[in-house]
Parts: structure tokens; C-alpha cells; sequence
């Protein structure tokens, strides 16, 4: 069963689970299950995806239940009329805030602007040698994408060196293998934390948050990080 954050007649809201597509793609031919299959069975209502997540990304993920309210919230999202955060591990100390602003290629060649905001809230050094290193640092962030291109979360913290723990294949992969190895830990670290918008019909605000998976949280336990 999904975990339902927030429903109500024209929106629902799940936690999505690592590993899961929000719909069938040709670069997947191997996943039998997808997040629109499995919540419209579980709801008994046909659902729309107003936004997309990575297959490895878990949190918040938001449907709407009519074709008006989709396309409502898709503007929103169109127009940056969406507040969105997310939970990162990435490798390396990185400064107390920062913005990337780094134009990322679509698959047909296009060049997109694309800019992530991002705060450090802890940071943490433990006894795992990696190359002439004997101790490996991280940091534990909070991001907020202000503009939503594929993998940019992913695609731009690998940019400025402190790549997202666990990713592939923009990650670091000798830190990947030292994960998996001692910790049999191959989840990548990227959780959508919070969303929060007006509501398309009565103009409430709405503010959804998703608890980081218990893998998330047991990388965060060997980090010393709390969240």
C-alpha cells in the first residue's frame, strides 16, 4: 500500500517509495509496477501526475483527480507557483548556502536554464577511507530547485563537486562501492521533503511533507546527522 500524504476530492498525494516509476517508460522495460497503476487501484480512481520524480528519488508526489485540476497544477508548476524542498547527502563539506545556476542539455540537444538554491544544515566526518583520505566527509543539505529539469538536483550538485551519495551515474563512484561494501547500502539519497501550493479550487495553502525512507534515515544514523 502507498502511503497517502493528503486527499481530498481533487488532489492526492503519496510518499513515494524509492525504486518505484511514477509511470511506464522505454529506459525501464524491467519495472512491472508503476505509481499511477498502483495508487489508481488503491484509490479506485483514475489519477494524473502533475509532476514527475526520479525512479530514485522517494517523498512527495502529487496527483490530481480531474483533467481541470491537472492542468491547473500544471500551470502552477509551469510558473513556479510551487514551493518545493528536498533532503540530500552528498559527499564533501559544502558551504552553509549556494546557488547553482548551470543551463542543463535536454535529451534532443536543447539547452535549459536551470537554477538550485541550497542551505547546509549538518555536516559530518567518519572513519571510512577512501583513497589517500582515512575519513570521508558529507553534508546533509536542504534544496530547492527553482527551475525543474531532469535530474537536475542530480546533475547539478555533481557539477560542484559533492555529488549526491548513492547516485548513478553522476555520482562518485568509488564512495558508492565504499557504501555498498560496508554498509550494503545502495539507495541513492535524494528525498523530496516538502511541497506547498495554493489549492486549485479554494485557494488554501496547502504544505505536504513526506518522512524520508527508513534507508534515509539509517544513512543519516551512521552520519551522526538528525533530522
Amino acid at each position: 500500500m502507498l502511503e497517502i500524504l493528503y486527499q481530498d476530492d481533487h488532489l492526492v498525494a503519496i510518499n513515494k517509495p524509492h525504486g518505484l516509476l511514477v509511470h511506464q517508460s522505454p529506459i525501464a522495460r524491467d519495472a512491472s509496477e508503476f505509481a499511477i497503476q498502483l495508487l489508481r487501484d488503491q484509490i479506485q480512481q483514475k489519477v494524473f501526475p502533475v509532476h514527475r520524480l526520479d525512479r530514485k528519488t522517494s517523498g512527495v508526489l502529487l496527483f490530481a483527480l480531474d483533467k481541470e485540476t491537472n492542468k491547473i497544477m500544471t500551470d502552477k508548476f509551469t510558473n513556479k507557483d510551487i514551493e518545493k524542498s528536498y533532503l540530500a547527502i552528498l559527499r564533501g563539506f559544502t558551504p552553509p548556502s549556494a546557488t547553482i545556476d548551470y543551463a542543463l542539455f535536454k535529451d534532443n540537444g536543447t539547452l535549459q536554464d536551470a537554477v538550485t538554491h541550497y542551505k547546509t544544515l549538518q555536516q559530518s566526518e567518519i572513519e571510512l577511507p577512501s583513497g589517500k583520505h582515512l575519513t570521508s566527509r558529507y553534508s546533509l543539505v536542504e534544496a530547492h530547485p527553482e527551475t525543474g529539469r531532469m535530474h537536475q538536483l542530480r546533475k547539478h550538485f555533481a557539477h560542484v563537486l559533492h555529488p549526491i551519495l548513492g547516485d548513478r551515474p553522476h555520482g562518485c563512484n568509488k564512495q558508492n562501492k565504499l557504501w555498498l561494501e560496508k554498509h550494503q547500502m545502495d539507495k541513492m539519497m535524494l528525498h523530496a521533503n516538502t511541497l506547498s501550493f495554493a489549492h486549485p479550487h479554494t485557494q488554501e495553502q496547502v504544505h505536504l511533507t513526506a518522512t524520508p525512507s527508513a534507508e534515509f534515515q539509517r544513512v543519516c544514523q551512521i552520519l551522526n546527522f538528525t533530522l
